[in-house]
Parts: structure tokens; sequence; C-alpha cells
């Protein structure tokens, strides 16, 4: 049965401007090069969450197990990737 009504939508909606306003913050506050970049990490991700779940409908077909898998497989192939320059260029570990 379809809802009238999409409530999922407009708290991801809301809960999306919230996080938006909440990286805008970094702007406007005078904060560290440290913490701008943890707010703004932290927000970026749970924004991106947001996005996948509520706007994308990741988890609403029967194979959402290996949508699910296939986006924690491209996470940890990123950051495999990122930690593995920063290992090399940055860190000097060859």
């Amino acid at each position: 049965m379809k809802e009238l009504f999409p409530r999922n939508q407009v708290i991801g909606f809301v809960f999306s401007l919230i996080l938006t306003a909440a990286a805008l913050t970094v702007y406007f506050l005078d904060l560290s090069f440290q913490a701008g970049m943890t707010v703004l990490l932290v927000t970026a991700f749970i924004q991106a969450a947001v996005q996948l779940v509520l706007f994308m409908h990741a988890g609403e077909t029967e194979d959402k197990g290996a949508i699910y898998t296939n986006i924690y497989y491209g996470v940890i192939i990123a950051l495999v990737t990122i930690f593995g320059t920063l290992l090399c260029m940055t860190w000097g570990y060859i």
C-alpha cells in the first residue's frame, strides 16, 4: 500500500537541511582547521548515508544485502586507496 504523504522523504529533507546548516557553520565560525575538517567530514558521511537510504531507496528491495555489500566494498577500497596514498606520499613509507 502506498502512502499519500511521503513522510520519510520529508524527514530526510529536513535532516539534510540541518546537516547542511551544520556544515555551513564551519564557514561562519572561527574554527581551527582540524575542527572544521572534522565537522565537514562527519556531516558529509552522514549526508551521504541519508541520501542513499532515504532518497535512493537502497534498502527497499529484496536485494538490499547485495546493495549494502557493494557499498561497503566501495568504501573499503576508497579508504585503502586514500590511506595507502597518504602512507606512501605524505608519511614517507615506500
